[in-house]
C-alpha cells in the first residue's frame, strides 16, 4: 500500500514538474512573440524609426521646394516689373542684341 501511495505521489510530483515546465515554456515563447511584435510589428519600434526617417526626408524636400518657390516668385516679379532684368535675360539666354549691336559666338576648341 505504501508503494502504491509513493508511486502516486511520484506521478503527481512528475506531473506537476511537467506542468510547470510546460507553463514556463509557454511563457517564454509568448514573451518572445510579444518582443518580436514590439520591435518588428506594424506599430513597432523598427516601423517607428522608418517613419521618422521618411518624415525627415519629406520635410527636407518640402523646405527645398519652398525655397525654390520663393526664388521663382521673385523671378516672376522681376519679369513683370523690371525691364533691365528682361533685357539681361534676352541678351544672355537668347543672344538678342539692340539695334546696331553685333553678337559674337565664341566656340571653344577641343582639348584633343
Amino acid at each position: 500500500m505504501k508503494s502504491n501511495l509513493s508511486q502516486k505521489r511520484r506521478r503527481n510530483i512528475n506531473s506537476n514538474k511537467f506542468q510547470q515546465q510546460l507553463i514556463r515554456a509557454i511563457l517564454v515563447v509568448g514573451s518572445l512573440i510579444l518582443l518580436i511584435i514590439f520591435f518588428f510589428g506594424d506599430h513597432g519600434l523598427y516601423q517607428l524609426y522608418q517613419l521618422r526617417s521618411e518624415k525627415a526626408k519629406i520635410q527636407s524636400t518640402i523646405s527645398s521646394l519652398r525655397n525654390k518657390k520663393q526664388l521663382l516668385e521673385q523671378e516672376k516679379n522681376k519679369l513683370g516689373s523690371d525691364p533691365k532684368y528682361i533685357e539681361q535675360l534676352a541678351r544672355e539666354r537668347y543672344r538678342m542684341a539692340k539695334k546696331g549691336e553685333k553678337v559674337f559666338k565664341v566656340i571653344e576648341k577641343d582639348s584633343k
